[in-house]
């Protein structure tokens, strides 16, 4: 009864790890990198500007971009970074 138990939970690893490779091959094909999660390369583009101006590390970046969406949702100012991001093509 084991191995057939261990068979199951082998099959479903084997099934979840071959939808998780397709998953980052289509990601690549679509031209996205993964950067904390799949980004498109305008994203990246955005990303590196950000790194370059600032110095900071991926983590502060992702740790400063949070603050500054919190602080803009905090004060009501969503749809003003929203039409900042656009009207500055980002």
């Amino acid at each position: 009864m084991t191995e057939q138990v261990t068979v199951k939970k082998k099959s479903k690893r084997e099934a979840n790890a071959e939808k998780q490779r397709r998953f980052r091959e289509r990601q690549r094909e679509a031209g996205k990198k993964l950067v904390r999660g799949y980004v498109s390369p305008q994203a990246m583009q955005c990303y590196d500007e950000i790194r370059d101006k600032t110095g900071w590390s991926d983590s502060e970046v992702l740790s400063n971009a949070l603050r500054v969406l919190f602080a803009a949702y905090k004060c009501g100012q969503i749809k003003l970074l929203n039409e900042w991001l656009k009207d500055h093509n980002r």
